[in-house]
């Protein structure tokens, strides 16, 4: 159980631990990366029954959606750290002489917060946690309550390879979370709703302590079909992705918008994709992760096309498609995070009313497109405010390597991945170093009279 004391003391000794400057190695950096990755692989067995326990996460879902990715994470970050972490090297400028050389150095930050959600428990645990590392910085990882089998598993994992005045995993409900943001931590990274993204940073601004946020966006995001596109393609992958994890996934699609020419064509090829992917009987497939949604779709069951059936014994439920919805009903002003998916028919001569209507409404976390048009494309991919997003796929931004993640506004803030990763959790220093030799008086007093006036002269010279 965890008490204010116990926190408070935690976060003592994490602070003490920093302070004897143990992290700010990078070969000893490199090392505890390299033993985080054996510790993942050797204790890969738990994580898994922890996953299936926690969300009825299937092996290869696990291994795909959490483990996999940490790994790719982990082994990205091994690889690029001295680089990384090399100071930057400046020509400090005439406006500087006679001191030549200015230096950036990448320093950690200091003590770190990590908040990580139920949803995917080991990736937004383990992969701000190896950019914390990275950083040279101590780490808190308030896992989720809602996840208990995975954050038992990630305490035991993390508590056998690194002492708690280094890395430790809190465990515990909201009343647990905000005794952490009570602490003056010195980074805070949270995953989550925007509702509680914004309590994060309340809590935060007391100690004006830096925040990054990854959240899901207010209003969904959304994917849109258009009528070049290809529409069995489109269906199979925006299918594939509604069902993984019951479409609890802060970048899965929220709402499909597709052009009316082409939507009972779309809407045949979804419903048999869904069928394919996850059978017939969904509610008995034990690779099918949990969810309870059943209020919703009951106010929309005249609409249902797919789906619409759940399991309150179990808390399952099918992967279900309403349609027609229009774009200002209610089912697409919020995040959803299930297995519903509300299709909105647009006309062509619309689509830019479309696309204004999704920019007017909070920016999301991912945007997707399908077209065929490589010219439209990147017009409207350049337009539109959003987290990140692909053209013709789905997710796969997220496994790019060297390329940043994360939101803007009701999405997030701040990104991470790879490079991106440890710049959040470094704070850019530079360090003029001066000279003791041939210093001119220009910055100096007096500022009047003819020294004033040819100072002047040399500084606009110089400064301009």
């Amino acid at each position: 159980m965890w008490t204010k004391e116990a926190i408070h003391d935690l976060v003592t000794r994490q602070k003490r631990y920093f302070r004897s400057n143990y992290t700010l190695d990078i070969d000893w950096r490199i090392h505890q990366l390299k033993r985080l990755k054996t510790a993942i692989n050797l204790y890969e067995d738990d994580l898994i029954d922890a996953l299936m326990e926690d969300l009825g996460r299937s092996e290869t879902e696990a291994y795909l959606a959490d483990i996999g990715s940490v790994i790719m994470e982990i082994n990205e970050t091994i690889a690029g750290l001295k680089r990384w972490a090399r100071p930057e090297l400046h020509l400090s400028g005439p406006a500087c002489f006679p001191s030549i050389f200015t230096r950036v150095y990448k320093m950690p930050y200091g003590t770190t917060l990590i908040i990580s959600p139920f949803n995917f428990p080991v990736m937004l645990s383990i992969g701000p946690l190896a950019a914390a590392i990275a950083g040279g910085n101590t780490a808190v990882i308030k896992a989720s309550s809602k996840s208990p089998a995975t954050t038992k598993a990630l305490q035991k994992i993390l508590s056998d390879i690194f002492p708690e005045e280094y890395v430790a995993v809190v465990d515990g409900g909201h009343d647990v979370a905000d005794l952490c943001l009570e602490e003056r931590f010195d980074k805070i990274f949270y995953t989550g709703s925007p509702k509680v993204g914004s309590h994060v940073m309340e809590m935060a601004s007391h100690n004006l302590t830096p925040v990054a946020l990854e959240l899901g966006g207010e209003t969904g995001n959304w994917a849109i079909v258009r009528a070049d596109a290809d529409l069995f393609d489109a269906a199979r992958k925006i299918a594939f992705f509604k069902i993984m994890n019951s479409g609890q996934i802060c970048i899965n699609v929220n709402q499909v918008a597709v052009e009316e020419s082409v939507a009972d064509e779309f809407l045949e090829y979804l419903a048999s994709e869904i069928r394919r992917q996850i059978g017939e009987e969904p509610l008995n497939n034990l690779e099918y992760a949990y969810d309870k949604c059943e209020a919703r779709a009951k106010e929309y069951e005249d609409r249902i096309i797919v789906g619409g059936h759940g399991d309150p014994g179990t808390l399952r439920f099918e992967p279900t498609v309403i349609y027609p919805v229009d774009p200002d009903e209610d089912i697409v002003k919020h995040e959803l995070f299930s297995p519903l998916l509300p299709v909105v028919p647009y006309k062509a001569s619309e689509e830019d009313k479309l696309l204004d209507l999704i920019a007017s409404r909070e920016h999301g976390l991912a945007f997707y497109l399908f077209t065929t048009d490589k010219a439209r494309a990147k017009e409207i991919m350049t337009t539109q405010q959003y987290g990140g997003g692909c053209v013709n796929e789905v997710c796969l931004h997220l496994m790019v390597k060297g390329v940043p993640f994360n939101g803007t506004g009701h999405s997030g803030m701040g990104a991470y991945h790879g490079e991106w990763g440890f710049k959040e959790f470094t704070h850019p220093q530079t360090v003029l170093f001066g000279s003791t030799k041939f210093n001119l008086p220009l910055r100096e007093h007096p500022y009047s009279g003819l020294e004033g006036d040819w100072k002047l002269k040399a500084l606009k010279i110089f400064q301009r």
